[in-house]
């Protein structure tokens, strides 16, 4: 009888223990994804263009371009740290950026639309315009990074 007193209280404590823990469990932090539209570019201004190099072995002068647009928020929190994912392509459709989608991020999207800001540095060799696709951005509903 004794067996099985004990047998019963640690079932329960076992099933005590496994509804608190599925309770109490922190919701887990998913990709928000935004939504980037009306993506266009200008030119650096003149401080921020000084010496523009490209990333690479030899120091290979560039071009200093502002990517601006719009980002939407559908969701009714701010989502930070969205990384911003894209292609962009010279005048001969060759890619400006080999092997690399990610451009940057955006540190804060609060709640609808806001507006957002991206450098890239281009190489000078590269023939304009420059054309911007598939531009999406993804980022997370608290602050993952410090």
């Amino acid at each position: 009888m004794q067996y099985y007193s004990k047998l019963m209280q640690l079932i329960f404590t076992v099933c005590l223990f496994a509804l608190l823990s599925w309770v109490i469990t922190p919701t887990a932090e998913a990709l928000t994804p935004i939504k980037l539209f009306d993506i266009s570019y200008k030119d650096c201004p003149p401080e921020l263009a000084q010496g523009a190099v490209t990333s690479g072995g030899s120091a290979t002068a560039a071009n200093c371009f502002i990517v601006i647009g719009k980002a939407e928020n559908g969701t009714y929190k701010t989502v930070y740290d969205a990384d911003i994912y894209g292609r962009i392509y010279d005048a001969n459709n060759d890619s400006v950026l080999q092997n690399r989608t990610r451009l940057g991020s955006i540190a804060e999207v609060p709640p609808g639309i806001s507006d957002f800001e991206l450098r890239i540095s281009v190489p000078a060799n590269q023939p304009l315009p420059l054309k911007l696709k598939q531009f999406k951005a993804s980022g997370f509903s608290s602050q993952v990074r410090r």
